[in-house]
């Protein structure tokens, strides 16, 4: 396990590769690697572990009675899933969770983390506090999709989603982290129709693309 990137997370940050290595061992650590595809969780579980994506990615996915798939968000290497669940015993998921590309995740007994261990690992508290501002940041992302499906218009959910990213970037160009099924059930439209649009706004010299790169050719003002 490559423990140097593990202190870089969100989760680890601020603890030492020797801090890491003992709260790994207090929190009953260990790793698991997924294919393209496979249920890394799946709706309906109770799980007692949070999950922390080592490499690769997953997205956090939801499903109603008749197929209908809506993505929530996209967890990518460094960030963790499913804290929320694992906190609270019992809870069953109501979300399932699927690697993305070949992808390994480091799973924590949320339990043990929340608990103070009889080996003074004073750094809990800090892993504790770490885990409180993920929780918040998520709070927010979900707050942000909301936002970008409250539009009737697929122009102008997509206009909503591309300027926060372009705002995230700091510039016109930015990437995004789904394809174009998986974009289309983020926002809640049909990936057919959604296409088009994309392509109408080409045309208009709104936007240029290449796969998962965009770029902004106009203020959104100009684009409604």
């Amino acid at each position: 396990m490559n423990i140097s990137f593990l202190c870089t997370t969100a989760l680890f940050r601020g603890t030492s590769r020797e801090e890491a290595e003992a709260m790994l061992g207090c929190m009953g650590a260990f790793a698991r690697q997924y294919r393209r595809q496979e249920m890394i969780y799946r709706a309906g579980e109770e799980v007692r572990c949070l999950g922390v994506v080592l490499s690769g990615g997953a997205n956090i996915e939801a499903d109603d009675v008749w197929g209908n798939r809506s993505i929530l968000s996209h967890v990518a290497a460094g960030q963790i899933f499913a804290e929320t669940y694992a906190c609270i015993p019992g809870q069953p998921l109501l979300v399932s969770v699927t690697a993305t590309e070949e992808t390994e995740v480091l799973f924590l007994n949320t339990a043990k983390l929340l608990q103070t261990c009889t080996s003074a690992c004073t750094h809990h508290s800090r892993l504790i506090q770490n885990l409180l501002q993920i929780s918040a940041r998520k709070n927010l992302a979900l707050s942000q999709r909301m936002l970008h499906t409250a539009p009737k218009t697929i122009r102008g959910r997509l206009l909503s989603y591309f300027s926060q990213q372009a705002m995230e970037a700091g510039e016109y160009q930015f990437s995004i982290p789904f394809n174009r099924q998986q974009l289309a059930d983020y926002l809640g439209v049909d990936r057919s129709a959604m296409s088009n649009e994309l392509s109408k706004m080409h045309q208009e010299g709104l936007i240029r693309y290449q796969k998962n790169v965009f770029e902004l050719k106009k203020p959104l003002e100009d684009a409604e």
